[in-house]
């Protein structure tokens, strides 16, 4: 059955908001399109004219895709790499979805989305509807054909697994600036010091190379583990510059998921990007992610944003 105008008029007005919560929900850009294009095509296929509200159904249309996605993800990460985290997304980027309140904002942070993968697939699917995109729980019961008060408990269990002692600082793009060049300015001093007094003492970093790139496969714990760490990581060598192309590789300063990113870049490419979480008492997790399948869309994003100027030259 064709699509009329209003009728694809229809779709795409949904497509931002159905690929923010498909993102939130698998912590995947490129699956998240997926997604969204497997609910283009149910909708194309569908008879249209016995749907009375577009939006629920696209919806549940794509929630029930994310679902299938979820479990089948559980399998697929038992067998992962190293470490798994979530694909960076640059901001103003759709995918990120609203971000009028900290609620909103917090629930697509770097940190809350790989926390998400603790929950099973419904906690995941009732917290991002109701956290993210205000659903009311009567209408995440219709999507998951469960009653309100089962939502109810589905959403406070979510919660209690999410919750965290540790109060993120909200962060603008010149105050993430200054904490990139801060970073930066410690990681390539040779020196342990200038980054231990910037992290907490219990600070994690993760690294995520998929297989695909070097990269640690368990977490560094510690402010004095992660300070070595990282000192190694920016000393210069000929295996670096080979990844590179051979080229200069200099850092960028961004917001990635709401909060402070360094973008490490080879001309137009983005070898990695890492993500630093700030709190007042100082960065509490470094992510690292260099996973070239998890940087194709930022390095779009990257690119079409530009032109851009270095900070410093790494290597």
């Amino acid at each position: 059955m064709s699509l009329r105008t209003h009728e694809a008029d229809v779709f795409e007005g949904s497509r931002g908001r159905l690929e923010a919560i498909a993102y939130r929900l698998l912590g995947s850009a490129g699956d998240a399109e997926d997604a969204v294009q497997e609910t283009f095509l149910r909708w194309h296929a569908a008879d249209r004219e016995l749907i009375e509200t577009p939006e629920a159904w696209l919806t549940k249309v794509l929630t029930n895709l994310c679902l299938n996605q979820l479990t089948s993800a559980r399998a697929r990460r038992e067998t992962y790499v190293g470490q798994w985290l979530p694909e960076p997304v640059l901001a103003g980027d759709r995918m990120l979805g609203p971000a009028d309140t900290a609620e909103q904002r917090e629930s697509v942070s770097l940190a809350v989305l790989t926390l998400m993968e603790r929950l099973s697939p419904n906690e995941r699917v009732v917290y991002v509807l109701r956290e993210a995109f205000g659903y009311a729980h009567r209408e995440i019961g219709e999507i998951l054909d469960l009653t309100e008060t089962n939502c109810q408990q589905i959403y406070r269990r979510a919660k209690q697994h999410l919750a965290s002692d540790r109060a993120r600082t909200e962060i603008d793009a010149a105050a993430a600036r200054r904490v990139v060049e801060e970073f930066l300015a410690a990681a390539l001093s040779g020196d342990t010091e200038p980054l231990i007094r910037m992290l907490t003492e219990d600070a994690v970093t993760v690294a995520d190379g998929g297989a695909r790139v070097p990269a640690r496969r368990t977490p560094v714990i510690g402010a004095l583990g992660i300070a070595r760490y990282l000192r190694g990581l920016f000393r210069p060598g000929l295996a670096k510059r080979a990844h590179a192309g051979g080229g200069a590789i200099v850092a960028h300063a961004a917001v990635v998921n709401g909060g402070p990113a360094a973008l490490i870049t080879a001309g137009e490419r983005i070898l990695g990007v890492i993500s630093l979480a700030p709190t007042p008492e100082g960065v509490g997790a470094i992510q690292i992610q260099v996973n070239p399948d998890k940087l194709e869309r930022i390095t779009r994003q990257w690119a079409a944003s530009g032109p851009h100027h270095p900070l410093t030259q790494v290597m």
